[in-house]
């Protein structure tokens, strides 16, 4: 019996998220049926080949796609369709064409631009999550329209940061190169000071470096992951004061504009008086101080 409740309460589920996805935009719709199909091929092929690291890497893509949907049904707010699409192909970008199609190699500016996305991307969540606490009469919290762009900047950056932790973790414990390395000509250290003072050392035009006596052969001298992190943090801070701006302007003016609505989640459930969530019209905050 209690299994027969557990697979009603799975299929109630897929159904609730069946019916989310159809009443959204076609074009979303549209767009996720289409990256399922790509990711689907891509796993089968995987299969064929028994690369089944890449079939766990697609299964993971597979669920990842029904997370806005999901966040959705637990947060209670409405995701726009502009912003679903970027996080779908976000997703799709990251790990099928990063990841399995070696993008992050082939392409330089790939990681950048996944980077300053994912920066825009979690300010949104985060001005989203804030906007839930502005808009119940329960919670004591009204913050201006300053002060919510900037919770949800310093939350898109906190993200930034602690993904940064995660990268340096998995190469330091486990020996991965998930913080890429970069090739200089010029470097400027302390250590090489011949006369041991605290004036950094310059060697410019660096094309060679010789490792215990065997050359690299990569035209400079190999910095181990900091210019990475670095540029993956400001692209990330691009990113989130860009979605910021667009936040701020969207609630000084009460939800009129147009061009950041198509950005901004906003809250889908109303909030009872005994603090229960009820169906609801969107609420946003008011406040133009």
């Amino acid at each position: 019996m209690e299994e027969k409740k557990k697979k009603g309460r799975i299929r109630e589920y897929i159904r609730q998220l069946k019916e989310q996805m159809i009443k959204k935009h076609n074009g979303t719709f549209v767009l996720y049926i289409v990256l399922r199909i790509l990711v689907i091929a891509v796993l089968v092929l995987s299969l064929i080949e028994k690369r089944y690291e890449s079939v766990a890497t697609c299964f993971l893509v597979l669920v990842l796609f029904l997370v806005p949907s999901f966040l959705e049904r637990k947060l209670h707010f409405e995701l726009p369709s502009t912003i679903e699409k970027i996080i779908l192909l976000f997703i799709y970008a990251a790990e099928i064409m990063g990841e399995l199609q070696e993008f992050y190699i082939r392409v330089p500016w790939w990681d950048t631009m996944l980077h300053t996305m994912n920066g825009f991307l979690f300010a949104a969540f985060g001005f989203a999550l804030v906007d839930i606490l502005n808009s119940n009469p329960n919670v004591k919290l009204s913050l201006s329209p300053f002060y919510l762009a900037f919770v949800s900047f310093c939350f898109s950056m906190t993200v930034g940061v602690v993904w940064e932790f995660f990268e340096f973790s998995m190469d330091w414990f486990f020996h991965l190169d998930m913080q890429k390395d970069t090739v200089v000509n010029t470097i400027r250290s302390v250590m090489l000071n011949p006369d041991g003072r605290n004036v950094p050392y310059v060697i410019s035009g660096i094309e060679s470096v010789t490792v215990n006596g065997q050359e690299l052969g990569l035209g400079g001298y190999l910095d181990i992951g900091l210019i990475d992190t670095m540029k993956d943090l400001f692209v990330n801070f691009i990113g989130a004061v860009v979605f910021s701006v667009i936040g701020y302007f969207y609630v000084k003016s009460s939800g009129k504009n147009k061009f950041a609505s198509r950005f901004i989640p906003i809250t889908s459930k109303g909030i009872s008086d005994s603090g229960e969530l009820t169906a609801g019209e969107s609420e946003m905050p008011r406040k133009n101080k």
